[in-house]
C-alpha cells in the first residue's frame, strides 16, 4: 500500500523518510516529491510498504506528529484519476 505524508519540511529527505515510516514495517520504498526544475521539496512525499497492515499502522502513528516543528498529514495515497482536478484561474 502507498501511503502520503505531508507538511514535510522542505529539509527532509528520502532517507529521513524512511527512517521515520522503518518502525511500522517493510518499506518498499520511501520518496519526497521534489520539483524538476531545481531539485527543491514539494514538501510531501510517499511510502510504499509491502504490507497493508503495517501501512495503516505508519497512518495512525505518523499522522499529526511533529516533525521539524510541522505537524504531518499523512493518509493512504489515492491514484492520480481518484484525485479532485484543479481548476485553473480564470483571471
Amino acid at each position: 500500500m502507498k501511503v502520503y505524508v505531508g507538511h514535510l519540511s522542505k529539509q527532509i529527505t528520502d532517507a529521513q523518510l524512511n527512517d521515520l515510516a522503518v518502525p511500522y514495517g517493510t518499506l518498499v520504498s520511501a520518496n519526497v516529491a521534489t520539483e524538476r526544475k531545481n531539485g527543491e521539496s514539494k514538501g510531501f512525499g510517499f511510502l510504499e510498504f509491502s504490507n497493508d497492515d503495517e501501512a495503516r499502522a505508519a497512518i495512525t502513528g505518523l499522522d499529526g506528529r511533529d516533525v521539524n516543528g510541522q505537524a504531518l498529514k499523512v493518509n493512504e495515497s489515492r491514484p492520480k484519476a481518484d484525485r479532485p482536478m484543479a481548476v485553473p484561474d480564470a483571471n
